[in-house]
């Protein structure tokens, strides 16, 4: 399952149908998802919460995403260069798209700082599924939560794939074989 954490903006649209409690079951985490304007043109915004990877896609027909949302998130790893094991298992892991309410402050500050990006990564009066892809890798490569230390530095380009090798290359080990002791010979 996985949870899309959508603004008061977004939830005009959608119907709430997570519980307080729940939690997303990916290697991503859950989605945080807000709808902003460039050039007259309404774009989504979805941001993972663990590793902070943006997505942006038009705006259009915004009541079907739960059901959209896990096909927009595999070809996003397509381009990024996932290998497609760890596509599926991503895949597999959302079979079950909740929408709920926002709860991280630190992640919707991080979509603010993106949101406030994007209209300079887009060409003005003429950006297009292209030009998506661009600022999407622009904002991939943008350190993000830079408060402590270096180490603490989240950047998603890097983040992303080490959180879905983590998670999934662990579910993807053979089996252990248990060795059976053979009792002592008796002389």
């Amino acid at each position: 399952m996985v949870i899309l954490r959508a603004t008061v903006k977004v939830l005009r649209s959608l119907p709430e149908s997570a519980a307080e409690d729940d939690r997303s079951d990916t290697a991503l985490g859950d989605w945080y998802v807000n709808r902003l304007v460039v050039d007259r043109r309404p774009l989504l915004l979805c941001v993972s919460s663990t590793s902070l990877l943006s997505i942006l896609a038009p705006a259009r027909d915004v009541r079907s995403l739960p059901q959209r949302f896990p096909g927009i998130v595999a070809d996003r790893l397509r381009r990024f260069g996932i290998p497609l094991e760890s596509i599926e298992s991503e895949l597999n892991a959302m079979h079950e798209v909740r929408v709920g309410r926002t709860q991280d402050r630190s992640d919707l500050g991080t979509m603010v700082d993106f949101a406030k990006a994007v209209p300079y990564y887009l060409p003005i009066n003429g950006w297009d599924a292209t030009t998506l892809r661009d600022a999407e890798d622009r904002l991939a490569k943008t350190p993000c939560r830079v408060v402590g230390r270096f180490k603490d530095v989240i950047f998603p380009e890097k983040t992303t794939p080490e959180l879905l090798r983590g998670k999934w290359a662990s579910s993807r080990k053979a089996p252990v074989l248990k060795l059976v002791q053979k009792p002592p010979r008796q002389a």
